[in-house]
């Protein structure tokens, strides 16, 4: 099976000059853990997640201040839509990742969760969202 079987296409986007309160609440309103952030000044997306986000409360940094461009994952890997699943879920494990943006000739087409890989590998399985 192939990322494409399993990513999420219709992906979450964050600005980078929001801060760390909003995309708080914008992933706590959307049920999700992580979000993909366009920045038309870098060279592709970035993703902030939950534990970017649990890193900077951890050191007592203000989220009203913090802007997400200062608290993207850093080394964020990326998946080609069409990979297999095991290359996808090898690269989350040896990054210790949880979250892939999915990318196609360089453009951004979704996002691939292990709770996505774990749906597909065991559809039997009730997974808690």
């Amino acid at each position: 099976m192939k990322v494409r079987d399993a990513m999420t296409g219709d992906v979450l986007t964050f600005t980078p000059e929001r801060n760390l309160r909003d995309a708080a609440k914008f992933m706590a309103d959307h049920n999700v853990g992580a979000v993909v952030v366009l920045d038309p000044e870098q060279p592709g997306p970035g993703i902030i997640t939950e534990r970017d986000l649990v890193r900077s409360l951890g050191k007592g940094e203000d989220p009203d201040v913090e802007h997400v461009s200062g608290h993207l994952t850093s080394n964020a890997a990326f998946a080609d839509c069409d990979w297999d699943l095991e290359e996808a879920a090898d690269t989350m494990a040896k990054g210790g990742f949880r979250h892939l943006v999915v990318v196609d000739g360089g453009n951004l087409v979704g996002i691939i969760s292990m709770r996505d890989i774990m749906r597909v590998w065991r559809p039997s399985a009730r997974l808690v969202k």
